[in-house]
């Protein structure tokens, strides 16, 4: 941990070790929030995508889920219309 002190601006000074480490650089955005009673610094994202992906990942897949979901109601469909066809023609004859 290191201490910094702050400017008449308010600014401070990252220790470069932690700025060579985080890979911030001159000009580099960093992401400051409010950590209950903390303050937090996060290094910029280089793939704010890439790095997101699986944040929301739970024990099922939605997209599995999906595929299940349509797979069962195309059965349903299928079945229904079977079921049809053959009172419509029971009827026809």
């Amino acid at each position: 941990m290191t201490r910094t002190k702050t400017s008449i601006k308010g600014q401070i000074v990252i220790p470069s070790d932690l700025r060579k480490k985080y890979g911030i650089l001159p000009g580099s955005e960093v992401i400051i929030a409010d950590g209950n009673g903390k303050i937090l610094v996060f290094p910029p994202m280089n793939d704010p995508v890439r790095e997101a992906r699986g944040i929301l990942k739970g024990p099922t897949s939605l997209t599995e889920a999906l595929l299940q979901e349509r797979k069962e109601e195309l059965n349903r469909e299928e079945n229904g219309f079977s079921k049809n066809y053959k009172l419509l023609k029971k009827y026809q004859t």
